[in-house]
């Protein structure tokens, strides 16, 4: 059986590459508004009604107006705005943290942000484990390709070729550092220092250890060894046993859903840095939408994924 999906706010860069992933299925019929009415709630109430599922790709507030046109409906709904991702009642769409059941059987996903997806595949699973401290005041940095900040973001890059850097997020209170925070089950909220990068997509995120100084972490190969064995059955998420003399954004790279993780550390032990390679609107975005729908709807979890 075909399941509608009504994908709102379908003209934007996460929308885009969603209807990309879905549009050559013939498991879902895509239910999407023309110009004309994409803005009208009328005719989104009606799509929401008509739709099994629905997937939200707009700012906070218009997210949130969008889950009260959908009140009395049956849809199920995937945001991938932040507006609902520490919210109670929604689940977050993370798959390999959460689990893949819980996300199957949820009405509302809250789809996690693309930085956060980076730094909670690297800490979340260590710190459940013991391995490392939860009450340790972590740093987080991170760049992005300038797609993540929408169409504002992507004109002013395309439209300045001597913008080489954007360094941001510097008053902290960045709006990914509660999920951050939650998810990872940290005591302290982490020190996040986010950038972007003259690359349409990609992102490296990174976090730090000073592990001499911890008391209460493991060495480097336990570190690697549990984060390899936790994403053992993972089609998506990855360690990487190579641990190269740099790692590399290019501009040119192309879609991807996959995530990439690599543990370096000193020949000393007192030190480690744990990095996450993922494109930030894959697995940073539409693609984990997808992954979540595919759950929802009882398909094959990698199905229209690019991996």
């Amino acid at each position: 059986m075909t399941a509608k999906v009504f994908i709102d706010g379908a003209a934007g860069t996460t929308g885009l590459e969603i209807v990309e992933r879905l549009s050559a299925r013939n498991d879902f019929e895509l239910l999407i508004l023309d110009d004309t009415q994409r803005k009208s709630a009328d005719a989104r109430r009606e799509a929401f009604n008509a739709a099994d599922f629905a997937v939200l790709c707009l700012p906070d507030e218009a997210a949130i107006e969008a889950v009260k046109l959908a009140e009395g409906s049956k849809v199920r709904i995937i945001d991938a705005s932040s507006a609902h991702r520490t919210s109670t009642g929604w689940t977050y769409g993370f798959p390999e943290l959460i689990g893949r059941e819980k996300v199957a059987e949820a009405d509302r996903i809250s789809n996690p942000g693309c930085f956060p997806t980076g730094f909670l595949a690297l800490l979340a699973p260590l710190i459940r484990q013991g391995l490392l401290p939860s009450d340790w005041p972590y740093t987080c940095h991170a760049v992005s390709g300038y797609s993540g900040g929408g169409k504002a973001l992507i004109e002013r890059f395309e439209g300045d070729s001597d913008l080489a850097f954007r360094d941001y997020g510097l008053a902290m209170g960045h709006k990914h550092v509660p999920e951050m925070q939650r998810y990872a089950g940290l005591a302290h909220a982490p020190l996040f220092a986010p950038a972007v990068v003259p690359a349409h997509r990609g992102m490296l995120v990174e976090v730090p250890l000073h592990l001499g100084q911890m008391g209460r972490a493991a060495p480097t190969d336990g570190l690697r060894d549990h984060l390899r064995h936790f994403y053992a059955e993972s089609p998506v998420v990855r360690l990487n046993e190579e641990t190269p003399d740099e790692l590399l954004l290019r501009g040119s790279a192309g879609p991807s859903d996959r995530l990439e993780l690599y543990v370096f550390g000193s020949k000393d032990g007192n030190q480690a840095r744990l990095v996450a390679m993922l494109d930030n609107l894959g697995k940073g975005a539409s693609g984990a939408a997808v992954q979540s729908l595919n759950l929802m709807a009882g398909l094959e979890e990698t199905a229209g994924l690019a991996l």
